[in-house]
């Protein structure tokens, strides 16, 4: 595999801590030569909504993992299932792509939150749900205007969006020295990942897919009707072919997609469960999942038992030195953010790999010019939902019968630089703390 990180970056070191546990499940791997009508790569939202819906269609889905459902981002983020999936502006996505698309876009951002309660509900998926929506909260006072403006786009798309003035934020249970002021989406909602991700594995497998753990695919070969899919330990043959590997991928699985995405490591912490007293003396009592408005935004919430979540990004290297230095510096954030909780014990710190397009909008189309072959990926951190959405859309695609809409189709064009594309994070971010500073 051809992939752009050091080995760290993939190695279940990097999610040794993580608060987020998997239910035990004996998967099976590919054993010997198979054949399907679809075979999904990767196991995480996209790859086992996609699954789900096909199997549910009736047809015979096979779905591959190099480790198990839910083991990458799908099973160790933040827990956000929320609107998100695109890094570009509304007014830039209006620019590009039209009005219509942009609002029919948005439009997919509500039906991909309202899809995922959905699956919760029909499948009995216990995810350990809270939160009526998200407040994104502005860390400099001019960011107000900003929320201003995204709450009467909402609003005019038929979504309570309400402006929380700073004064207002500590009788709410937000108060916080760097906030200023609030927007509060009431749209989305927080959940325990790994209990999503699992729960659409089982919904998957009694729907009638076939799900193979630990089974790597290490080459993909365009037959004359249909790919072969090879492991270590067998072959998937298949008429058709879904790739849903996100930050996961390799540039030559298959060759089409190199330096087409751009992983980026995401980082977590977590605290003990902090006494009321001491959520009190914060002045954070909230359940609502928040972030705040910067461009290399914090992301926390307070879960269900009183572990209080903050996560970030910032890290270009993939190392266990690079670990320790993020944990470092979301420690240093939390302190700062925070201060009542600066001596608060952080038990848990992992990281996991997003996916950024160099259209900074998600890609759900063609897996190149491969017949009968899809792709679903870049969900710029906004996977929970926008994944499911997706993986909707991608098993559409291969019954025939739609697509993802015209943003969704955008090319997905090649980043510079090839292999060496991480390099570019350096400049980006150092841009970003500038600007989050100005």
């Amino acid at each position: 595999m051809k992939r752009i990180y050091e080995p760290y970056a993939y190695s279940a070191d990097a999610r040794s801590e993580c608060f987020w546990c998997l239910p035990d499940q004996d998967w099976p791997q590919v054993d010997g030569d198979l054949t399907t009508e679809v075979a999904v790569i990767g196991a995480g939202y996209t790859g086992l909504s996609a699954a789900l819906h096909l199997a549910q269609a009736g047809a015979q889905v096979t779905v591959l993992d190099a480790e198990r459902p839910g083991w990458g981002a799908s099973g160790r983020n933040g827990g956000f299932c929320c609107a998100g999936g695109a890094k570009m502006s509304p007014e830039t996505m209006s620019k590009h792509h039209g009005e219509a698309a942009t609002r029919a876009y948005y439009a997919a951002e509500r039906a991909a939150v309202e899809l995922v309660a959905d699956l919760l509900d029909a499948h009995g998926i216990d995810a350990e749900t809270h939160s009526d929506g998200e407040v994104q909260l502005a860390h400099l006072p001019s960011r107000m205007k900003d929320l201003q403006a995204e709450a009467a786009d909402w609003q005019s798309m038929g979504v309570a969006a309400e402006i929380i003035p700073k004064t207002a934020l500590a009788d709410r249970g937000m108060a916080g020295a760097e906030f200023h002021g609030a927007m509060h989406l009431k749209l989305g909602f927080a959940l325990n990942p790994a209990l999503y991700a699992h729960g659409l594995a089982l919904a998957a497998q009694k729907a009638g897919a076939d799900i193979r753990a630990q089974s790597p695919v290490t080459q993909i070969t365009p037959l004359t009707q249909g790919y072969r899919l090879e492991t270590p330990t067998g072959t998937v043959t298949a008429q058709k072919l879904i790739l849903a590997t996100n930050g996961y991928s390799s540039d030559d699985l298959p060759d089409w997609l190199s330096a087409r995405y751009l992983p980026v490591q995401s980082n977590i912490l977590v605290t003990r469960p902090l006494t009321e007293d001491e959520r009190t003396a914060q002045g954070w009592t909230t359940d609502l999942m928040a972030y705040d408005s910067r461009n290399l935004l914090h992301y926390f919430r307070l879960l269900p038992d009183g572990r209080f979540l903050i996560g970030t990004r910032g890290n270009v290297t993939a190392t266990p030195d690079g670990q320790e230095a993020m944990r470092a510096r979301t420690r240093a954030d939390l302190a700062r953010m925070f201060p009542a909780w600066t001596d608060v014990e952080t038990p848990n710190f992992w990281s996991g790999l997003v996916c950024l397009t160099r259209s900074l909008t998600p890609y759900g189309g063609p897996l190149g010019d491969w017949p009968n072959a899809w792709a679903g990926l870049g969900y710029h951190g906004n996977g929970v939902a926008m994944g499911t959405w997706t993986g909707a859309r991608l098993a559409d695609m291969a019954l025939g019968r739609g697509d993802a809409g015209a943003i969704h189709a955008s090319p997905l064009a090649r980043i510079p630089l090839g292999p060496a594309r991480r390099l570019l994070l350096r400049a980006a971010y150092w841009g970003y703390q500038l600007k989050d500073r100005l």
